[in-house]
């Protein structure tokens, strides 16, 4: 590691002097608060929960004088998406118990609970564990959940980018005991993992861990369905005869930005080297090194890897993981992004099966008057029994599928009432949003709460306009994190403020350009006639076989705005 001394912020001191990320956490478990200190709130992450409050909440306890309703958000890590049906079942069963009876499906395929209390968070994780998945390295500053394809395939290339998941996982993860001691062991036990047991290390990561978040995907050149340019770490299979040959290794892509920090902007993976599948995984971990010992630790604004992979340029950051790696790479393939599956309906797995992709609305899974999402989940786990598998869109496929079984398991979404792909509205099933308010603390605005009346009011105009079947992406997120991938969509809309988005457009559903600012500061209630203004010019002047990103990427933003207000609306 480097000798130089680097300037460290708060977050970095705490780290380092936490003993391997345990902290007061122990202590704080105990204490009779609903809610933890500051300092183990940031190691609390590398645990795979965020402590949060009911912003609803806060006007009406301001005014008895009360504090916030706080309580945590529970998020596992789940390899690729894959979960068996007794795995959904029980996290079903504990976000009725222990959360706020919703679960949510994330952009990165896992899921995770919102409204769990302090008092029931112990609990929680080790009910987790118990079902053998777990919390650990879902969020905080090490690699987090690895992306894969979810499509199931009875073919050796999908097969491979499984195992490469499953191996990156196990070499990545964190080697701290403070997970098993604070979650999994028995508290009465007595056991005592970090107490005179012998120094501790972290081969990979050291004291520090990393100095930001870290992101993996693996796609097809066919299938971006995980969208590999947003990830700090892209493995692209790259094959030939029907066998992955390597990976052409991607680097440096990240969603974050902060508007008033002008240092910060989204950035997309730049293409580094190819590999062999025997090489990824030693060359994951020479990745993470040169971000480890060279990414800035001052200022965690500016500590994603993005940017030093763009302060250095992409070929020197190169040069220094096949010094870590200890031998040169070659260079890329040609091999690129051409194509995005959803994996949506009905799909042939290969070996007789059938798997069914069904839209889960922003990744909510929830029971009410109208949908039984919930109810319909458990009954497809306890009559098929099947193999699950969330997508990066917050959607979930059914695996397995017996083709004399396909009528039986739209009859449980339609007694449920939830809505079939094949009723689904395209505009629908290619847009995702961001928690954000109430649950989320850097949320400026509404976006999951938002985003499906604002589809609402574009599904009839895009039909009069003959674009109901146009794939095109639409993206809100609360703030401008990017927790949705808004930065390279077709059209995203960004919190800016309360009720108004900044609308970005030009990006694309491959997901390999980025999208520009076309309006600032848009009304919450402006929004559906300004994307109405920019389909009807789309409609009117696009190209043959343009799609909707890429009129909007060759027009720009001036042009593009005197079409709207000139074309005619639905």
């Amino acid at each position: 590691m480097s000798t130089e001394a680097p300037k460290l912020s708060q977050v970095e001191k705490l780290k380092e002097e936490s003993q391997y990320l345990k902290g007061t956490i122990d202590t704080e478990l105990a204490a009779d608060t609903d809610h933890f200190g500051k300092d183990d709130i940031q190691l609390l992450k590398f645990h795979g929960t965020y402590q949060q409050d009911d912003r609803d909440k806060r006007a009406e306890l301001k005014k008895t004088g009360g504090g916030k309703a706080f309580a945590m958000m529970v998020r596992c890590r789940i390899p690729g998406g894959r979960i068996t049906s007794d795995q959904m079942l029980a996290q079903l069963d504990l976000c009725d118990e222990l959360g706020d009876s919703t679960l949510r499906i994330t952009t990165r395929q896992t899921l995770q609970l919102h409204g769990v209390l302090k008092q029931d968070l112990r609990a929680t994780i080790n009910r987790i564990n118990e079902i053998e998945l777990s919390t650990l390295a879902a969020c905080g500053d090490v690699n987090r959940n690895v992306m894969c394809c979810p499509a199931k395939r009875n073919d050796q290339v999908h097969r491979d980018m499984v195992a490469l998941t499953d191996q990156l996982v196990v070499a990545l993860a964190p080697q701290t005991p403070a997970y098993h001691e604070l979650w999994v062991a028995d508290p009465d036990s007595g056991e005592k993992t970090l107490q005179g047991g012998g120094p501790i290390v972290e081969p990979l990561y050291g004291p520090r861990y990393l100095p930001r978040k870290f992101k993996i995907g693996i796609a097809l050149p066919e299938d971006n369905c995980i969208d590999i340019y947003t990830q700090d770490l892209g493995f692209l299979a790259v094959v030939r005869d029907e066998k992955i040959i390597g990976y052409n290794v991607l680097v440096g892509g990240s969603m974050g930005n902060t508007p008033a920090n002008k240092k910060t902007y989204p950035a997309l993976s730049k293409r580094m080297a190819f590999c062999t599948p025997q090489q990824a995984v030693d060359v994951a971990k020479a990745v993470i090194k040169v971000q480890r010992d060279y990414g800035n630790r001052e200022d965690r604004k500016l500590a994603r890897m993005k940017y030093l992979v763009d302060k250095w340029g992409v070929e020197k950051f190169r040069r220094a993981v096949e010094e870590y790696y200890g031998q040169p790479l070659e260079d890329c393939t040609a091999d690129d992004v051409t194509g995005f599956d959803d994996h949506m309906g009905w799909q042939d797995q290969g070996d007789g099966k059938l798997s069914y992709g069904l839209n889960i609305e922003n990744g909510r899974l929830y029971d009410n008057d109208h949908r039984q999402l919930k109810a319909m989940m458990r009954e497809i786990c306890r009559t098929f029994g099947t193999e699950l598998r969330m997508t990066g869109h917050q959607s979930i496929i059914v695996t397995d599928v017996d083709p004399g079984d396909k009528d039986k398991l739209i009859a449980i979404l339609k007694k449920h009432n939830a809505r079939t792909t094949e009723e689904t509205s395209t505009v629908r099933r290619w847009s995702m949003a961001c928690v954000a308010f109430p649950t989320c603390g850097l949320a400026v605005t509404e976006s999951e709460r938002r985003l499906p009346s604002l589809i609402d009011d574009l599904e009839q105009p895009l039909a009069k306009l003959g674009l109901d079947k146009e794939r095109f992406t639409i993206r809100m997120t609360g703030c401008p994190n990017g927790c949705a991938r808004p930065y390279n969509a077709d059209i995203a809309l960004v919190g800016k403020a309360r009720e108004k988005y900044t609308l970005y457009v030009g990006g694309g559903w491959l997901g390999n350009r980025l999208a520009y600012i076309y309006k600032d500061m848009v009304p919450s209630a402006d929004l559906a006639d300004e994307l109405i203004g920019i389909m009807s010019a789309f409609k009117s002047n696009a190209n043959e076989g343009e799609s909707l990103g890429e009129f909007c990427d060759r027009i720009g933003k001036d042009d593009l705005a005197v079409m709207a207000a000139a074309a005619p609306r639905p």
